[in-house]
């Protein structure tokens, strides 16, 4: 059975910073290109950042270039999302997820998901 599971999110202020994580279980991590995503209330699902199956490939969402960078261990099956210079409209679940593709920024291409962990940045 395939289970993400993020963990590290809460509460920063504005210009603070976060390190999101997912760990990954009952699949083979090194050949799942990764991704996270993010949802805030009232607003669709929005591609935040995304990892090749190497790690050699990464991309990110223009909202976060610069301030967020994505990262895997691949003896850890975890994924990692270090968020940098958070502002109030980084507020917003946010999912990892898992998928066959090589490398890939659509949503559509991601077979697994996690259940979501919160941020939320104060002004």
């Amino acid at each position: 059975q395939v289970q993400l599971v993020e963990s590290g999110g809460g509460l920063v202020q504005a210009g603070g910073s976060l390190r999101l994580s997912c760990a990954a279980s009952g699949v083979t991590f090194r050949i799942y290109a990764m991704g996270w995503f993010r949802q805030a209330p009232g607003k669709e699902r929005e591609f935040v950042a995304a990892i090749s199956r190497s790690g050699g490939n990464t991309d990110s969402g223009d909202p976060v270039k610069g301030r967020f960078t994505i990262s895997r261990d691949n003896a850890k099956n975890t994924v990692y999302l270090q968020m940098n210079s958070l502002k109030p409209e980084d507020t917003a679940v946010y999912y990892c997820a898992a998928s066959l593709v090589s490398f890939t920024v659509l949503k559509y291409e991601y077979k697994y998901w996690g259940q979501g962990t919160q941020v939320t940045v104060s002004s």
